[in-house]
């Protein structure tokens, strides 16, 4: 029995076919119901920037108002996935600077959405650096596109209305 390309005298289920298609532990498996389909590298940033000498503090670090001005935003887009409202925000909790922001970096604001209410919205914004040791003042030897988380925060707005009073986020229902 004559072995053409592509094939191999493995089994159905041998752990040492590469191109076994029942295989239960191939990663790359669609059809795979333990698979979400999201992993760490596959997650999409809200909001993703290089932030510019304009937006630098007296020590050459992006200044922490820059970074809240765009959770901000960030949470709000991610509000908008929830229903197509105009939404303010009603407070920023749990704001935490872990690392300083150096210019040059590219700057990732990755949100998930941890509460709906009535009127509002939970957002949590977490926020990572890509260093890439273009600025002045970034430690020696960094810069290798290494990701750092820089800060989090949770977010919560408010769906309002034209009027700026607080509507629901989801239609209520037809009440019998």
């Amino acid at each position: 029995m004559a072995i053409r390309k592509g094939e191999n005298r493995a089994g159905p289920n041998d752990p040492n076919d590469p191109n076994d298609p029942n295989d239960p532990n191939d990663p790359n498996d669609p059809n795979d119901p333990n698979d979400n389909g999201s992993t760490m590298s596959e997650r999409v940033p809200a909001i993703k920037l290089v932030l510019l000498p304009k937006d630098t503090n007296a020590y050459g670090t992006i200044f922490g108002g820059v970074i809240l001005s765009h959770i901000d935003l960030a949470s709000a887009v991610e509000a908008r996935k929830t229903a197509s409202h105009r939404y303010v925000t009603r407070a920023m909790r749990e704001v935490e600077f872990h690392e300083p922001v150096f210019l040059g970096d590219i700057v990732s604001f990755y949100t998930e959405t941890i509460r709906v209410g009535r009127t509002s919205i939970t957002v949590r914004v977490s926020v990572e650096a890509e260093r890439w040791g273009l600025a002045p003042g970034a430690p020696k030897g960094a810069g290798h596109g290494e990701r750092v988380k820089v800060t989090e925060a949770e977010v919560v707005l408010v769906a309002v209305d034209d009027r700026w009073r607080p509507i629901p986020i989801r239609p209520d229902p037809m009440q019998a």
